[in-house]
């Protein structure tokens, strides 16, 4: 699998299917992503390989006695599914995950080098104000990086 890169904008239909752009979907190279919820309101979309590295890791790292375990667990684990591109290139995106992501119209998917994410448009333009003094902060710390 190529690195998956770039922002794209696109919509939602009635029938919640989001055309998955075509760089992205080249990219994969796969008929089939697994989605589960994502961490501030946004949906995270792994090709199987990428989901069976992430899944291991919280599980073999996860304890059934700790709560916060437990909490990742449900949160990451539970939702997830698999979701098929149509012969048009979109993906159904499950109803529950759609409202969790509170995925309306306007959708922003975004290439994360190894995943997917899927935000609403909106939600993420408030993600980015609110966030732009922790980004920040955190940019500063990556010290190692240079050109």
């Amino acid at each position: 699998m190529n690195l998956l890169t770039g922002e794209y904008n696109n919509s939602i239909d009635e029938k919640g299917r989001v055309s998955f752009p075509v760089k992205l979907r080249t990219a994969v190279n796969q008929n089939e992503l697994i989605i589960t919820k994502g961490l501030d309101t946004c949906l995270w979309l792994f090709t199987n390989e990428e989901w069976e590295s992430f899944a291991s890791k919280i599980m073999s790292n996860a304890s059934m006695m700790k709560q916060k375990n437990l909490d990742v667990v449900r949160h990451f684990i539970a939702p997830a599914q698999p979701v098929e591109f149509d012969k048009a290139g979109r993906l159904s995106i499950p109803q529950s995950l759609r409202e969790y992501a509170h995925l309306s119209k306007e959708c922003t998917v975004l290439g994360i080098a190894r995943y997917v994410e899927l935000w609403d448009t909106a939600t993420y333009g408030e993600y980015l104000t609110a966030s732009e003094a922790s980004f920040r902060e955190a940019a500063s710390e990556f010290n190692d990086i240079s050109f």
